[in-house]
């Protein structure tokens, strides 16, 4: 994949979406879905609400660039809803499908962005106003904080660690 941009800024950010792309897959290798939705006890975000807040998390990126497309568990995550105690998250396979429909038409419009786009604000919520190329940053970002946390549940629920390669 070319990874040369229009906005140089977009380049390391570019690089690290390709490895979160592989990252998520190599993550959920092997997991069933009933450890998938086990907390072991806590309160913590289990893997299954992980993956589909991360899918989440790309569908609505898409849609700040004019992509309109929900992912299919959209009613569990739209308005950044957290984990629900007495659910069910639907199965790994699911989200992987969604993960791979949003990915290559979200790649091509963060490659694509143009300077003025990324500068450009926008309120992110009452008060507070950010810059595209910020709200960008932060998602990579957090895109690498949740597969660090499946990675973990990988270990905590008994599986082999996640492999980067």
């Amino acid at each position: 994949m070319e990874t040369l941009v229009i906005d140089s800024r977009m380049h390391s950010l570019i690089i690290l979406y390709d490895m979160h792309t592989k990252f998520f897959f190599s993550a959920l290798e092997g997991i069933s879905d009933e450890d998938a939705n086990n907390r072991l006890n806590t309160k913590a975000n289990h893997i299954a609400w992980l993956t589909g807040s991360l899918v989440q998390q790309r569908f609505e990126l898409a849609q700040a660039f004019s992509i309109d497309k929900k992912q299919a568990a959209n009613d569990l995550f739209s308005d950044n809803k957290g984990i629900q105690d007495e659910i069910i998250y639907p199965s790994l396979s699911k989200f992987k499908v969604d993960w791979e429909n949003i990915t290559p038409p979200l790649r091509n419009a963060l490659h694509d962005s143009s300077t003025e786009k990324l500068n450009s604000t926008f309120e992110m919520m009452p008060g507070m106003s950010m810059t595209y190329f910020d709200l960008i940053t932060f998602i990579i970002y957090r895109e690498a904080n949740c597969i660090g946390q499946i990675a973990l549940w990988r270990r905590l629920l008994g599986y082999e660690g996640m492999k980067y390669m």
